[in-house]
């Protein structure tokens, strides 16, 4: 009786062992999937956010406008660092759909003053009559963009700058230009009338359509292509220069009528492969410019970077070259882009061997004798600090009037 009692106590803790273990293994499976769903939900989520914050960036309306398209040698290099820029842009720039973009650019209140503060502002006592455009947030306009304002009138101390912006014609771009007004020098900001700029010539047709819907805008930011369409539309009015905000100019351009620079020569001829828009020197109602706006309203492209831009001047420049009344002179890529994208590093830094600290004086040397202007390339050299001793912190030295020190815009 014992013996049997004995057994079935000893069956019942066997059977409990295993139950314990069966238990255990149920619980460990049960861990293992539930950690397994998590893990894969964490992944999932993670990419869906990954996408929506990439198809985000690409509605992004308002970018500092940088007027560069890539060769297709280069095209790598320049998809990694656009995608860089939007991101960087994503964290501080509110998003705006088209039609918000046309109230900026419309002719609705303040802009409707422009055509009066503009011409109010543009005297005949200006020396030289500069322009630029801005379509970023004011706290956006930094150390960068000031120094290029101070290069104007660095060379230019009789000059006028307008900027046709409507985020700095406020009391924050007030402050940022007060420095400059308190010395004396003629800078504005004003909202602009792009109905104004364009009546009575093919853009004004463009921007109904654009208005009314009939024309695709594309995925290329509009404010970015207004841009591009206004400093053609702003010459062709009232003449002058035009010039990118991360643009150092070098010396006076008191000399200089009707002129575009290359951005590159074929390297065999010698001939212009490539203009930029990021300086324009025309005098008012020159038929190039008309060329140009005419050029941008029948095909435009909102799709394609640059289309508007850089290859538009180069497309109209190739058509009208040498036709009698277009008169205008493109200048060798010394002129206003000395130093190319890829090496415009070098200028920020310290060189670190003694061959690259002779090319780099050659560099500076020839610039002062040869350039008008040094394009910083902002889209690639914004991430740059200018180091003490380089060749930047001597040109920034050389060029500014009130010369806080200028550094990475990043």
């Amino acid at each position: 009786m014992d013996h049997e009692i004995t057994k079935k106590i000893t069956a019942m803790f066997d059977n409990r062992r295993l139950l314990n273990r069966s238990r255990s293994s149920l619980f460990t499976a049960f861990a293992s999937t539930v950690i397994a769903l998590i893990v894969f939900t964490i992944i999932l989520v993670s990419n869906l956010s990954v996408r929506d914050y990439s198809t985000k960036v690409v509605t992004i309306e308002i970018k500092t406008v940088v007027p560069y398209l890539p060769l297709s040698s280069e095209k790598e290099l320049s998809e990694e660092t656009n995608h860089n820029y939007s991101i960087k842009q994503q964290v501080t720039v509110k998003e705006i759909n088209n039609l918000q973009v046309l109230e900026v650019f419309g002719g609705k209140g303040v802009s409707e003053k422009f055509q009066q503060r503009a011409t109010e502002f543009l005297r005949d006592d200006c020396e030289v009559n500069f322009m630029m455009t801005w379509i970023s947030p004011a706290e956006m306009f930094g150390k960068r963009e000031v120094l290029s304002v101070e290069s104007v009138f660095k060379h230019h101390p009789r000059g006028c700058l307008i900027i046709l912006s409507s985020t700095m014609d406020s009391p924050q771009g007030f402050r940022i230009f007060k420095p400059f007004l308190d010395r004396g020098y003629r800078v504005k900001a004003v909202t602009p009338d792009l109905p104004f700029l364009l009546k009575d010539t093919a853009g004004e047709s463009w921007l109904e359509e654009i208005q009314t819907g009939k024309r695709d805008p594309g995925k290329i930011p509009l404010a970015q292509n207004l841009s591009n369409l206004m400093r053609l539309a702003y010459l062709f009015k009232f003449g002058g220069v035009y010039l990118d905000t991360d643009m150092i100019v070098l010396k006076s351009f008191k000399t200089l009528r009707n002129v575009i620079g290359a951005q590159t020569l074929e390297p065999v001829s010698r001939n212009w492969t490539r203009l930029n828009n990021a300086v324009l020197v025309f005098d008012k109602n020159h038929p190039f410019l008309l060329k140009s706006i005419e050029e941008f309203a029948l095909t435009f492209n909102g799709n394609v970077w640059g289309h508007n831009g850089p290859y538009l001047v180069s497309r109209v420049a190739r058509t009208v070259e040498g036709t009698s009344g277009y008169n205008f002179t493109i200048m060798t890529p010394p002129a206003f882009y000395p130093v190319n994208w890829i090496e415009i590093e070098k200028l920020f830094k310290v060189p670190r061997t003694e061959k690259d600290s002779k090319r780099v004086q050659v560099k500076v040397l020839e610039m002062h004798k040869r350039s008008y202007g040094l394009h910083l390339w902002n889209k690639f050299s914004s991430k740059f600090e200018i180091e003490q001793g380089s060749a930047m912190d001597k040109l920034v030295s050389d060029h500014c009037i009130i010369c806080d020190r200028v550094v990475s815009s990043s």
